[in-house]
Formats: C-alpha cells, sequence, structure tokens
C-alpha cells in the first residue's frame, strides 16, 4: 500500500463519495514509467463516453510520482500525443488531470488501484496533461528503480500488466503490428510441454503419422482427420518461419488474435502449420527455422486461398490443446529424421544476373544501418504504419554492394541490434528490379534475419555452406581500419535513386496522386505520425538558396531573389527556427550576399578572410571519413566472424588574392532558416560506442548533438514558393551527400543549378562548384518553375525532415 503522503494518495484521495466523480488535477511532476498500445474491442467505446475513436489504438500510461506507480489510460483524445513522440517514456508530466472509469477486465491485479475496497472495479484515465518542450522534461531522479516501486492502492505483488479498456491479453509494441512486446512472449517452452516430451523416452523416436498420410487421409474424407483432432505424432523440420500477424479488429472480441505460420516437412513431403492466438505467446519465440518438432492433438484443414488438396496444420490453444515439443536430432531415429533446410545463397555477382522476384539468402558484413522509418501499408487499408530501415552489405564478391530494404520480421532484439562491423545472414529475401541498373532485396513471407554479436550463426547449419566459408574467406582479407572507415550509421536516405528527367519520373508515378498546392502540403505535414516517411510533389520557384555548415549558424552564404517578398505573414510548413544570437549586419543591398558577426577591430581584409576560410568544404571522399589506424590488426571483424567457426554463443595569409569575380557584401537581414535536424546527417560509426549508437537510430531514439562524429557537415537550404497559392517552403538540399552514399549511382553532368537539382547531386566525373561558387550561380534560378520532390518524415514533436532530392525544370 502506498504512503499517506504519496502525490497519488493526495490527488485521488480528493474525492466526493468512493470514487473520483469529476477530473482531478495533480500539480505535482510525474514519470512516465512505460507506454504501452493495444487495439480497442467491441466494448471499448463504452468507457469513452465524450470521446471521438477516431483511430484503432488505445494506450495505457505507467506513471509513478517516485513513491509508487499508477497505470492509467490515456484518453483518445490524447493519443496524438504518442503517436508524434511528444509524450514518451522516460519524461515529466506536469498537471496532469485524471478522472474514474471502469475497466474492461479484472486480473488479480493490474497495477490501476486493484486490491482494496474502495476502487475495486475503478481505474483511472488521464485526460489533460503538460508535456514539457525539449530540455526541460529532466526529473532530477536518475538512478531510481522504477520497476520495484509498489503499486498505487495495492498491497500485493502485481500479475504482468493487461490493458484496461479491451479485452486484450497482451500489449502491441508501440510503433508497428508485427513485433511482439512485452515478457510474456515465452523463449522457453510451457513446463507443461517439456514434461510430455520426457514421456516419450530420448532416443528413437518415431512419428506415429506422416506429412503424406495425413495429406491422403484428409482427402480421402476419413473422419478422424476431417472432422476431430489428430492424436498420432508427427515429427517434423522447420523449414521457415513467417513473422507475427495480428488480426485483431474493433468490431470483433479476441484476447490474443495472433497467428505465425511456419513451413515443416518431413521425409514424405511439407506442410504448413498455423499457430493461433496464445500459442504464438507461448511458442513464436522459442521455435526457429532448423528445429525438429514433435506435434499432436492438432487439426487438418483445407488451406486458405490454396489450391484444392493442399492442407495445412492448425495449432490452438484449446479445442483442442495442442502438444508440442522441440526435440533434438539425436533423439529422432536416423531413418525417420526430416530433411535440413536448404538454403539458397547468392553473392552480390550473382545478384546482378537474377530476375525479379527471384528469392534467395545472402551473407555480408554490414557497413551502413539506415534510421529505423515508417510508412503507410499498401495492403487495401492504408492506416497501418509498417517499420523498415535500409541495410548494406558487402562481400567481396564485386563491387555493388547488396543493399537490403529490411521491414519488421517479429525479431525486435535482432532489429534493434543491427550495426555496422558485424555479419549480417538473411534468409528468404526478394529481389526487386527497381529499373535495369538498380536492384535491391526486401523481405518475403519468410524472411529471417540473424547477426554478429547475438550468438545466432553458431546455431545455425549454413555456418557450413561453401558460399558461406568463400566470405568468411575474403572477410580475412579485410583490415578493421578499412571497414571502419567507411561505416555510417543513421542519417536520411533514399533508394533506389529517382530518375533524372520529368518525363520519367512522371510516367513512374503512375496511380499516385498529383501535385499539392501549398496548404495541401502543411496538412499532410500535420497528418504525418512519428518517423512516417512520405514523398509529395509540389510546383515552386526558389526564392532563397542558402549554404550553412554545422556548429556555424551564424555564418552562411545566400542568395535572394529580389522580387520575392518574405512578409511576416507568408506560412511555411517548416519546423519553427530555434532560438539563437542573430547576426550582425551593414544596410546594404544585394541579390548575392553572406553574414557573419563582425567584431569592431575586424579589418575588412581579414572580415573577408574570414569567410572565405569557411566557404569551401573538406575534400570528401567516398563516405570514408575515419583515419585508419597504424596496425593491421582485424579483432572487430574477427570477433564477428568467430560464431561461423565455434559452435558457441592552416592560418590565413594577409595578402590581397581575396578579391572575387563576384562582390560580397552584407544583406540588410538574413534569411529566416529553420535549424536542420542531427537525424538528417549520418553518422560516422563508432565501434566502442556502438550501443549507444545504434540506440539512437531505432524508433524512439533521438541524437545528441555533437556526440558523434557526422559524415556530412555543411549544408543548402532552399525556400521554395508554391506556384499555386504562394506558400513558403524550407527545404534542406544535399547535393554532396549523393556524391559519397553508400551506393553511387550518379551521372556525368555540367554541375549547373539545373542538371544539379535535377540529378539531386554534384556531377560524379568533375570536382563539385564551391559553396561561393553555387551561391553566385543561384541566379540561375531567377523565375524558374520547378517540379519539386520532397522527401519527408517525421522526426518527433514539432520536428518534420524536408528534404529536397530533385527538382526538374518546368518548361513554359
Amino acid at each position: 500500500m502506498a504512503a499517506a503522503g504519496c502525490v497519488f494518495h493526495r490527488t485521488l484521495g480528493r474525492s466526493d463519495g468512493n470514487k473520483v466523480s469529476s477530473a482531478v488535477v495533480c500539480r505535482e511532476s510525474l514519470h512516465v514509467v512505460a507506454l504501452q498500445r493495444y487495439s480497442r474491442d467491441q466494448g471499448s467505446p463504452v468507457y469513452f463516453p465524450q470521446a471521438v475513436l477516431s483511430g484503432d489504438d488505445l494506450y495505457d500510461v505507467t506513471l509513478s510520482d517516485g513513491d509508487c506507480r499508477l497505470q492509467v489510460t490515456l484518453d483518445p483524445g490524447l493519443n496524438r500525443l504518442v503517436e508524434r513522440n511528444v509524450l514518451r517514456s522516460g519524461q515529466m508530466l506536469r498537471n496532469a488531470a485524471f478522472s474514474s472509469t471502469m475497466t474492461a477486465q479484472l486480473p488479480a491485479c493490474t497495477g490501476a488501484c486493484r486490491g482494496t475496497d474502495r476502487w475495486v472495479g475503478d481505474s483511472y484515465r488521464m485526460v489533460s496533461v503538460d508535456v514539457p518542450g525539449p530540455g526541460e522534461d529532466g526529473d532530477g531522479r536518475t538512478g531510481v528503480d522504477w520497476d520495484s516501486l509498489p503499486w498505487f492502492g495495492s498491497s500485493v505483488a502485481a500479475a504482468p500488466l493487461v490493458p484496461l479498456r479491451a479485452n486484450r491479453s497482451v500489449f502491441l509494441p508501440l510503433w508497428n503490428n508485427v513485433d511482439y512486446s512485452g515478457q510474456v512472449w515465452m523463449e522457453a517452452p510451457p513446463t507443461e510441454e517439456e514434461e510430455d516430451e520426457e514421456e516419450d523416452g530420448e532416443e528413437g523416436r518415431r512419428p506415429t503419422v506422416t506429412v503424406s498420410r495425413l495429406r491422403d487421409s484428409f482427402l480421402s474424407g476419413r473422419r478422424g482427420v476431417t472432422r476431430g483432432a489428430v492424436q498420432h505424432q508427427l515429427i517434423v523440420r522447420i523449414i521457415n518461419k513467417s513473422p507475427l500477424t495480428y488480426y485483431g479488429r474493433t468490431d470483433r472480441n479476441c484476447e490474443c488474435p495472433y497467428k505465425a505460420v511456419l513451413e515443416l516437412c518431413d521425409q514424405t513431403g511439407s506442410v504448413c502449420a498455423v499457430l493461433w492466438n496464445s500459442v504464438c505467446v507461448s511458442w513464436y519465440r522459442r521455435l526457429k527455422p532448423g528445429d525438429i518438432v514433435g506435434l499432436r492433438r492438432f487439426r487438418v484443414k483445407q488451406r486458405y486461398q490454396a489450391e484444392p488438396g493442399v492442407i495445412e496444420i492448425s495449432v490452438n490453444s484449446r479445442n483442442p490443446a495442442a502438444q508440442i515439443s522441440v526435440l533434438p536430432e539425436s533423439s529422432v531415429s536416423p531413418e525417420y529424421v526430416p530433411p535440413a533446410v536448404i538454403y539458397s545463397f547468392y553473392n552480390s555477382q550473382q545478384i546482378l544476373d537474377q530476375p525479379h522476384d527471384t528469392v534467395c539468402d545472402v551473407i555480408g558484413v554490414l557497413t551502413f544501418v539506415g534510421r529505423s522509418e515508417r510508412i503507410r501499408s499498401k495492403d487495401g487499408k492504408g492506416a497501418e504504419l509498417v517499420e523498415y530501415r535500409w541495410l548494406q552489405l558487402e562481400d567481396g564478391a564485386s563491387d555493388q554492394p547488396i543493399m537490403v530494404k529490411l521491414f519488421s520480421t517479429s525479431q525486435p532484439e535482432t532489429h534493434l541490434k543491427l550495426h555496422p562491423a558485424s555479419i549480417l545472414v538473411g534468409t528468404r529475401l526478394k529481389l526487386v528490379r527497381a529499373s535495369e541498373q538498380t536492384s535491391y532485396l526486401t523481405n518475403s513471407a519468410y524472411t529471417q534475419v540473424y547477426c554478429s554479436g547475438q550468438g545466432h550463426h553458431s546455431q545455425m547449419s549454413y555456418r557450413r555452406l561453401r558460399p558461406v566459408r568463400y566470405f568468411l574467406d575474403w572477410l580475412r582479407t579485410q583490415e578493421d581500419a578499412a571497414v571502419l572507415s567507411r561505416a555510417l550509421i543513421g542519417g536520411f536516405f533514399t533508394y533506389p535513386p529517382l530518375p533524372v528527367s520529368m518525363e520519367t519520373y512522371m510516367k513512374a508515378r503512375r496511380g499516385e496522386p498529383g501535385f499539392l498546392r501549398g496548404a495541401e502540403l502543411q496538412m499532410a505535414l500535420d497528418r504525418l505520425c512519428y518517423r512516417e516517411r512520405c514523398t509529395f510533389c509540389i510546383q515552386a520557384t526558389v526564392t532563397t538558396v542558402t549554404y550553412s555548415r554545422l556548429g556555424e549558424d551564424e555564418c552562411c552564404l545566400f542568395w535572394m531573389d529580389r522580387s520575392s517578398s518574405f512578409s511576416p505573414s507568408s506560412s511555411s510548413p517548416s519546423t519553427p527556427r530555434s532560438s539563437r544570437t542573430s547576426p550582425s549586419f551593414s544596410p546594404a543591398s544585394s541579390a548575392v550576399s553572406r553574414s557573419t558577426p563582425r567584431t569592431p577591430n575586424q579589418t575588412a581584409g581579414s572580415f573577408k578572410r574570414k569567410l572565405l576560410s569557411t566557404e569551401t568544404p573538406k575534400k570528401r571522399g567516398p563516405w570514408v571519413t575515419l583515419q585508419p589506424e597504424h596496425n593491421t590488426d582485424t579483432v572487430v571483424l574477427f570477433e564477428a566472424s568467430m560464431e561461423f567457426l565455434q559452435n558457441v554463443n592552416p592560418d590565413d595569409k594577409d595578402d590581397d588574392e581575396d578579391d572575387d569575380a563576384l562582390s560580397f557584401v552584407t544583406a540588410p537581414s538574413p534569411p529566416i532558416v529553420p535549424p536542420v535536424t542531427m537525424e538528417t546527417f549520418p553518422m560516422c560509426y563508432d565501434h566502442a560506442h556502438w550501443e549507444e549508437q545504434t540506440a539512437t537510430v531505432v524508433m524512439g531514439g533521438k541524437t545528441t548533438p555533437g556526440r558523434f562524429d557526422l559524415a556530412i557537415d555543411d549544408y543548402y537550404t532552399l525556400k521554395l514558393r508554391a506556384l499555386s497559392d504562394g506558400v513558403l517552403v524550407d527545404a534542406v538540399f544535399l547535393p554532396h551527400a549523393w556524391s559519397s552514399s553508400p551506393c553511387p549511382l550518379l551521372m556525368p553532368h555540367s554541375n549547373t543549378w539545373t542538371s544539379i537539382l535535377s540529378h539531386g547531386a554534384f556531377s560524379s566525373h568533375t570536382p563539385p562548384p564551391s559553396p561561393a561558387d553555387l551561391i553566385a550561380m543561384a541566379t540561375q534560378l531567377t523565375n524558374q518553375r520547378l517540379v519539386c520532390v520532397l522527401e519527408v518524415c517525421h522526426l518527433g514533436g514539432a520536428s518534420t525532415e524536408l528534404v529536397l532530392s530533385r527538382a526538374f525544370h518546368l518548361a513554359e
């Protein structure tokens, strides 16, 4: 029982009668211990009589005052705070208002005021709250073991939490519907199944039915197979394993609406088994491809949407309760051991010649790991957000890396720890041919990923295959410094490259929505959820071009279109400008300007020299940013490969040469450009801090400015004026990023503004123009009508990333 002086007691105790009849406000700070999501069911609207349930999701929040914990439901009107990652775990809340309501279910103890006579059957929902802004949410309570605190209103140990406003037995992960969430998903089999396994003895196990006999019996209409549960034992090997499928619906009540498909085989044939509902919770994490399993008490059915005569096995937790056991291969009679898993490894050279939709397995060392992002599902509903990230693998077979667009595979622990310099094996990946020159791999129905450092490779039979051994032989010739020098993690990335002509681009957009007005773009940005990625097109003109460098926001070069008007009333769907010291300027006017703070004792010559010293960015190689070490040890790569071998888990000079062809003068006021987000720039991989770095690029992660070296430190901002309604849009432009991208596929061009924008990058065959030269050439953009392709990603809170990836000249 929480102490009488606790915050919750003082707040929730202010009520008439035995329960809170109206909302009460907690004026003290509360800590968000956890956020948990679930889908509503048929009865959920009863608990929110005054709320509009516009979405399928509900959220429960676990709060703490430092003395105890309380589980409450977030009012649906506040869901947007979670969906845009404004309200998140670990932050402090202020002025939280609570009201009392019934719960959908009464488990032994959910931590929501259970176990006392006063509030039995009631719990709370948070109807309003103040969320501090960035930098204001520190709680000063570091080191608190939140999970050890007692639950408010309960004197007994808490059972696992369950959703408060729906009859669901498990929570959904916060950012997708594919992964599992919570400790209820077991890694070990249930105890009773282990006992069943012992009854059969440890050696000489034989199946009492085969896949072939099951199929024949079902097709012949034998009653025991077509209508009853099969009691005989089937001994099979798991060949493939699908991700979890969540099929919960708001108009149906189902406690655990999950299913997963296993492809099984024995010596007589193959069959698919579907794990339903709570069987997934008990067994999905335990079963993996390559395992031999024994099955009893299952049903045989015609496979859904398959050819006549194709059967499937239905494995349920009741009616009947299926019996599953994982069998050591040594315990099965040799003549009944199922065939081994067959792999089809293709290297980077072989992939180049394969047709579209080829399914293959690949192995390589990771040299680029992108940040986690989400896109809308294309399953017809369009409501669900699916999570993915880009990976780049090198295997030494060709100069062309293997690009993988990896969606969730119900292996959250593996996906969270993907990092450069580790060895990744991806099985059952599907080839996508985007064009004659570009292709990439993505998920098929049975994709799985395995990564070094997590004990995967030593347990898998593929480690003995010839393609894998060839890769390991090549890896031993590589040095750590060489691989680490080109290793990147996170940042803006898009693939495959867009066409360089508007005609080709428009043909590729068949069936997609057309151009947006400026106001429509604003509304589209407001609808985005956290890390949701979209591509938008607008017709616009460029009114301002600004060059900036990270850490030197007070120093920039910029060009303004003289004819443009930048009135304060102009609206722009860009992020707010952060507060920073405004630079000083001399009263002058020019189309091409530069700005920087100027000290009183600074001479005109030294003023110009300082500007020139910041104009030219560092010489860039192909993402090479780390200096090779003096030794040639290969410790990192050696350790990553061990799992396959072991079965175990300068000063400026004062001269007169600084007169430029272009006369630079200061402008009366600089353009207002929103600050760029750190998440936009890829980081140089730091193996010594890989866990911390990896955590910044996954869903919910946040990059700390200056914590890690960045591969890019300068950028351009183009202010676009929509031709439709004059709305102003600020978009980041990264032409040098493409010339040194993880997978460069660039064409030579003239490096004019028109060609740079249509290619999205500087020419790969000539040195790029300096920032000063490029700003000087910006007059080429005056009154040019452009078709602008914007890549947009919401990065949480008020931060939205807009990157100009292409701009095509629109002929009159």
